[in-house]
């Protein structure tokens, strides 16, 4: 993986105007500028706000550009509140690390959850849910997830594993946009390189199997041996799912500063995450 920032700030910098407090859906387009990236101690591209802002219109003052959101999902089975997993030290700590990196993405420094069913997750065009492998949506967390995707929210899927979990969330999302098909995302798709370049998918293991790795252990959970990215996009070929399977990028955020977690992964979670997040503020 090779990081570079072809961030075009145009499309990007006038979205994030759209994701201020109080905003839905709705950008307005700003005069392009040409970014001026540094270079952090670890070698990571790093661009500065303040090469945008200036050529923001009407920039919304004592207001966030971002919230990172978490799905809160009920339903049923053995495992209730499997939403919550790693919550809130992952969502903070993958917050510490954008706001050095990405310094245009005026972000809300704590965690945010929103039930599916909530009105007010339409507020937020960038949705995260975990473990869908124990996802039992109820019928209004249905139908808020379908409405919130169809009015241009977009949706991560992150730490599920094997055949029997994909079979669970597959039932599940079905319900929610019966209409469109499930495909692997290929790697010359936009949302690879949308930030840094994403030359192969890593599955990246939890801090137990990524320590048991380094001594010839495995990295994976169930039968999920190999790790995927699929996706679900609409008629006019909108990515608004993109499903991480076999894999759980959350660990690596919550770890990636232990000196226990292998680089590699936390290197390729953050990197891929950074990317949905651009990805989805400009599209």
């Amino acid at each position: 993986m090779r990081p570079r920032f072809f961030v075009r700030a145009g499309v990007t910098a006038a979205t994030l105007i759209g994701v201020a407090w109080g905003a839905v859906w709705a950008t307005e387009r700003a005069a392009p500028a040409a970014p001026v990236t540094e270079v952090t101690a670890e070698g990571q591209r790093r661009v500065r706000r303040e090469d945008f802002r200036p050529s923001l219109a009407d920039p919304i003052a004592d207001a966030r550009e971002f919230f990172f959101t978490r799905a809160i999902y009920g339903g049923g089975g053995y495992r209730r509140g499997t939403w919550a997993v790693d919550f809130p030290k992952a969502d903070r700590q993958f917050l510490t690390i954008i706001d050095r990196l990405i310094d245009l993405l005026d972000a809300y420094e704590r965690e945010n959850a929103v039930r599916l069913d909530d009105p007010e997750l339409r507020r937020f065009p960038f949705l995260y849910a975990l473990e869908v492998g124990y996802m039992y949506m109820t019928e209004p967390e249905v139908k808020g997830l379908r409405d919130y995707l169809l009015a241009g929210g977009f949706l991560m899927i992150d730490d599920f594993w094997g055949t029997w979990e994909w079979d669970n969330f597959e039932r599940e999302i079905k319900r929610v946009l019966p209409e469109y098909q499930i495909e692997d995302i290929p790697l010359d798709h936009p949302i690879f390189n949308t930030v840094y370049n994403i030359e192969e998918i890593v599955q990246v293991p939890n801090i137990g199997n990524a320590q048991r790795a380094q001594y010839g252990g495995r990295t994976w959970e169930q039968d999920g041996v190999v790790p995927h990215v699929r996706g679900i996009f609409d008629e006019d070929r909108r990515l608004m799912v993109i499903i991480n399977w076999n894999t759980d990028i959350g660990d690596a955020w919550e770890w990636a500063e232990s000196p226990y977690y292998p680089l590699k992964y936390s290197t390729y979670a953050i990197e891929v995450t950074v990317n949905t997040i651009i990805y989805a503020m400009s599209h």
